[in-house]
């Protein structure tokens, strides 16, 4: 039977009543083909059967307007927004600026990771311990260090928070003036001398290092630590937790979240375990080595 021609309030001449019949071309018109034959430059279908009670008018409209009849065709996803960092923190932990520009550890950290792992993931950190003080007022005077050190004298409601927001502002302020620019170069004096004693090497140290910052499974840190005696050894922990959590002091400490390598790196730890060598400030880390504990 021909179809009727068009009526008024139709869509480009498409009358109301047969929009169903543009809604069911749409979804079949991915799989038509055009007919390149003389006087046949026209869509066909190729899959659908109810294509040939189409007139060749109305087989044309649907292809002009099938993206806008039917939703399942076509869908133009809005642009996706940027994150937005979070808020500057407030209360009385504050995130302190990085002590060198967020370049200075080119090629081995790109600047851009240093801007989100410091602007964005270490102040959620600072923000999320602020309003655990804030909920526990009597927590506000002790510093971060004293609160992560003895977790089991806190409350027991504040005890998860403090552990993963006070031990990832602790473990970041601790690894951005762990790292400097030029950095890798071996360290001489007391500090070599534990290290060759416990590993046998320098390299040997560098080398069981690595090994415990690719067993880390998910999140976590890998840390090269000392007890109260001063004896060295490596060890690592769970997402923000800390060797102060367990009475040792670090000295060194990798951050092998996936926030902290995988723009530069993705999936190749070993390759960002292997870049950071030549960032490690061992100055600094001679320093709170020969310090007492």
């Amino acid at each position: 039977m021909p179809l009727p021609r068009s009526v008024p309030f139709g869509f480009l001449g498409v009358p109301l009543r047969n929009l169903w019949k543009l809604q069911r071309a749409a979804r079949v018109t991915t799989a038509c083909w055009v007919d390149a034959r003389p006087g046949r430059g026209m869509l066909r279908p190729a899959l659908h059967p109810e294509l040939d009670m189409i007139t060749r008018r109305l087989a044309l409209k649907t292809a002009a307007v099938a993206a806008v009849v039917s939703p399942t065709l076509i869908h133009a996803a809005p642009a996706a927004a940027p994150a937005a960092a979070p808020a500057a923190p407030t209360g009385p932990f504050r995130l302190d600026p990085l002590p060198y520009a967020a370049d200075a550890l080119e090629p081995f950290i790109d600047a851009r990771t240093m801007e989100i792992h410091h602007g964005r993931h270490h102040a959620a950190y600072v923000n999320g311990l602020n309003k655990v003080v804030t909920d526990h007022a009597d927590l506000a005077g002790k510093s971060p260090l004293e609160l992560i050190s003895n977790i089991a004298a806190l409350p027991e409601t504040a005890r998860t928070a403090v552990r993963n927001h006070g031990g990832g502002h602790v473990n970041h302020s601790f690894f951005w003036q762990l790292l400097k620019r030029n950095g890798g170069i071996p360290p001489s004096g007391p500090l070599m001398e534990a290290l060759v004693r416990r590993f046998g090497t320098f390299d040997g140290f560098k080398a069981e290092f690595t090994k415990a910052s690719l067993a880390v499974f998910g999140s976590g840190w890998a840390w090269l630590s000392k007890d109260k005696a001063g004896e060295i050894g490596i060890e690592t922990t769970a997402n923000q937790d800390s060797p102060y959590m367990g009475g040792r002091i670090p000295l060194v400490g990798i951050d092998v979240w996936e926030h902290a390598y995988y723009l530069k790196y993705q999936n190749k730890r070993v390759d960002y375990v292997n870049a950071f060598f030549n960032v490690i400030h061992w100055e600094v880390v001679a320093e709170k080595f020969t310090k007492p504990a």
